[in-house]
């Protein structure tokens, strides 16, 4: 039985504001010592799949230089198998930035056809989950299905961000809905599929010239159901997350802190792989104060600093008497003395200035989150609220037209994205 994985990683991932302003989604860190394309990366190879494309688009810089030849993951292969990292390309024919999900295959097929795969997956790289895909292929095969949809209920209000199926008492899908308005039920679409190859591949090349906007949600899927093909649902169990938007990003990282974590990092049975920097290990100071919080290697907490309920990523330092509660801070960022660090996400290199105060929990019932930008410096003193939003490379400057000192919640600094 010969599979081949694609993960489809060329997500822009406008909702994560500055998190995704030098990088692709599937590229943002995540969990302390992560990147979310991990995850699917580890899925893959600890299912026996070792046969990966993946596709790029949007600023893959960052994902190119974390994969490389995919050591980490068991898949720098020369002959067969391995992983490949593709970008989109202009050649004789119709070849250009990917129109839809569906397209980005499509300008790859002949890569895809290689092997001669039996099954292909078509992954997403931007999701936080565990999943065996052996046992969904054999699913997939019971049921004699020429295409299988991964499926899990959601909570109705959050139902229209998803693709909507109905099922019978077979599994077998009798319609499908991208993104209703007013979703007729809950059950959602995960963005995993498994296509027998053959079905794919026509399905592909026809949908290449319909006037569609060329996406597995909104066109392909659909289009099966309508010609009554055999597709069923796979009724998934376990704990995944779209990390789309800055919300579902920080609750994903308090997920990890509960107790029991909703997704379990030390099971040795289904290692998540990464790229691991060399970092001494973490130091924790006489009079520090940690309590339920993930702390990865070259971390620095110094004496009288408190720590609750956060994840520090590698190479963090948190100054005397300095408070980081229910937050998320990326590689390399510096609280200095006396900082207050309140329900946010601060990404690579941020320096949060002496007696500083960024973020807080609002008074009516929202999360409140404040993000900021890859190597912003937060001025001493100054008291940033929360649910803001502040760019990348922010300096002094940029903040002096604050003269009490003080950023207004909700305020966007140095940023004009979708939040």
């Amino acid at each position: 039985m010969k599979v081949k994985a694609v993960i489809l990683a060329g997500g822009e991932g406008t909702r994560l504001a500055t998190l995704t302003a030098k990088r692709a989604k599937p590229a943002v860190p995540f969990g302390g010592k992560y990147r979310i394309i991990d995850f699917t990366l580890s899925n893959c190879v600890n299912s026996g799949i070792f046969d990966v494309l993946i596709l790029t688009q949007y600023r893959p810089h960052s994902l190119n230089d974390h994969i490389g030849r995919g050591r980490p993951w068991d898949l720098d292969r020369s002959f067969t198998g391995g992983v490949q990292v593709l970008q989109p390309y202009k050649g004789r024919h119709d070849t250009d930035w990917y129109s839809g999900t569906a397209d980005a295959v499509t300008q790859n097929l002949n890569f895809v056809r290689r092997g001669r795969p039996e099954y292909v997956l078509i992954l997403s790289g931007d999701h936080i989950y565990e999943m065996d895909y052996d046992v969904l292929i054999e699913y997939h095969r019971s049921k004699k299905a020429e295409a299988t949809i991964c499926t899990i209920p959601v909570p109705m209000d959050e139902a229209s961000r998803y693709g909507i199926v109905d099922v019978d008492d077979d599994y077998r899908i009798r319609s499908f809905i991208e993104k209703p308005a007013d979703p007729p039920g809950n059950l959602a679409n995960m963005g995993v599929y498994v296509f027998n190859y053959p079905v794919l591949e026509r399905l592909l090349k026809e949908d290449r010239n319909m006037p569609t906007s060329h996406d597995f949600g909104k066109d392909i899927l659909p289009r099966m159901v309508s010609e009554g093909m055999n597709l069923y649902a796979y009724p998934y169990g376990g704990y995944w997350i779209d990390v789309g938007t800055v919300d579902a990003y920080w609750e994903a990282h308090m997920d990890l802190l509960a107790s029991p974590p909703s997704l379990n990092l030390n099971d040795r049975t289904w290692v998540i792989h990464t790229v691991s920097e060399e970092r001494p290990p973490a130091h924790i100071h006489t009079g520090a104060t940690v309590r339920n919080s993930l702390i990865t290697h070259g971390c620095v907490v110094t004496a009288g600093a408190v720590v609750e309920r956060s994840i520090l990523s590698p190479g963090v330092f948190v100054g005397p008497n300095a408070v980081v509660r229910e937050s998320i801070i990326l590689t390399d960022s510096y609280i200095e003395a006396g900082a207050v660090v309140e329900r946010c996400i601060l990404d690579k290199i941020v320096v949060v200035g002496h007696n500083a105060r960024v973020g807080g929990i609002p008074e009516m019932g929202e999360l409140g989150i404040t993000c900021i930008g890859k190597d912003s410096h937060i001025p001493a003193g100054y008291t940033i609220g929360h649910s803001c939003i502040l760019g990348t490379d922010l300096r002094l400057e940029d903040f002096e037209g604050y003269a009490d000192k003080i950023v207004p919640s909700g305020t966007k600094l140095g940023y004009k994205g979708k939040k």
